[in-house]
């Protein structure tokens, strides 16, 4: 074991008590609702938090690439939704892992992708499951729940000898722009109403609809019903960040994610403290500045804590570098010579997570107590 004095720099890093907290609780919250978690790893894509994250669920899980489904299906996880838009020239690799043992949900909201998807299948001599993509106000892909598509969709799948429907999902990532709980709290409902009225309206016409999906992460913790639904697919509540804490939806103290970044200069001419993580490490992602005044690429905290310097921040960042401000004056030099390391709260865990192989586990200190890996790429 290590320390985080002692890591190569910039290094991710993952708390796994608060990993924990946060997984248990939202576990407890979908048992009590009396609904199915499939968490959504494409925040964390590591199976060892893909064990605390479906303990005490029936161990389904989301994911968001073929390369995350083939990682998990080799780690021993089989029930598995792809939860993007299928492209019917990938078929080939799920038509692969399903031989391997892969219970796999695709997704669409096209029906030249299912003609494309049932010539594949006589292809491959291979059958596949769909769920129908419902648009519930994300305005991203999907179908409307009133829509006729959704059940032209729905009757295609139906009666093809290769291709199955398997019920219909919807994500709110608009969730995400909401400036109160009762903006997010209406969007939950709007996200449950639309999806259960879509399944509805295909049990109307005569069609199977047995799942209905839903699921972000604030409306997961924030729904006031989830009734019929069942299953949700929340992922970023695993390790939280600062837009989540910005929207409300979790606490400071609730980020389990940080950057360990090393000291390597001071520009007084500047005002700017320099530290070994750039664009790449912390990612560009600005989305907790909707929320939040100064949150810039992240807040920096000292390396023993994840509670921020006031008013520090990483004001901007070039590829390697980052350069650290105050609100108020200059950076506090004194405070951070050069050596010194600090850790950096992150926007939007799932990208500042992508740039990493694996993660730096402790608990509550500065001891490394183990690795866990990742799977980056898509296929």
């Amino acid at each position: 074991m290590t320390s985080l004095t002692l890591v190569e720099t910039p290094a991710l890093v993952l708390d796994r008590g608060v990993l924990e907290r946060n997984c248990d609780r939202m576990a407890r919250r979908m048992t009590d609702a009396g609904v199915r978690l499939r968490p959504h790893l494409k925040t964390a894509k590591s199976a060892r938090v893909a064990e605390v994250a479906t303990r005490g669920h029936f161990g389904g899980i989301t994911v968001s690439t073929l390369a995350e489904a083939r990682y998990f299906l080799e780690q021993g996880i089989s029930d598995l939704t792809y939860a993007v838009g299928l492209a019917a020239g990938k078929l080939d690799v799920v038509a692969r892992l399903q031989a391997e043992g892969a219970r796999m949900k695709l997704l669409t909201d096209s029906l030249d992708t299912l003609v494309a998807a049932e010539g594949k299948a006589d292809e491959l001599d291979a059958d596949f499951s769909f769920l129908i993509e419902v648009d519930t106000g994300g305005l991203r892909g999907g179908v409307p729940p009133e829509s006729g598509v959704l059940l032209e969709l729905g009757r295609y799948l139906h009666e093809s000898p290769r291709l199955a429907l398997a019920g219909v999902l919807t994500h709110a990532g608009h969730s995400y722009h909401c400036h109160s709980p009762a903006e997010i709290e209406q969007v939950a409902e709007d996200e449950r109403a639309g999806a259960v009225r879509a399944a509805q309206r295909l049990r109307d016409a005569g069609l199977p609809c047995e799942i209905v999906s839903a699921g972000s992460t604030p409306t997961a913790i924030r729904a006031k019903s989830l009734e019929g639904v069942t299953e949700m697919r929340p992922g970023v509540y695993t390790f939280f960040d600062l837009d989540q804490m910005a929207l409300g939806v979790c606490a400071i103290e609730d980020i389990a994610l940080s950057v360990v970044a090393t000291v390597i200069g001071h520009n007084h001419a500047a005002g700017r403290i320099l530290i070994d993580a750039g664009g790449l490490a912390l990612s560009k992602d600005l989305s907790a500045a909707e929320f939040l005044e100064d949150a810039g690429y992240g807040l920096v905290c000292p390396l023993d804590a994840t509670r921020p310097l006031e008013g520090v921040y990483v004001d901007s960042v070039h590829q390697e570098h980052g350069l650290i401000a105050a609100k108020d004056g200059p950076p506090p030099y004194d405070k951070l010579p050069v050596g010194t390391r600090v850790r950096i709260l992150p926007n939007h865990a799932c990208m500042t997570a992508a740039a990493y192989n694996s993660y730096h586990v402790v608990e509550d200190g500065l001891e490394v107590v183990d690795t866990w890996d990742r799977i980056n790429g898509w296929y």
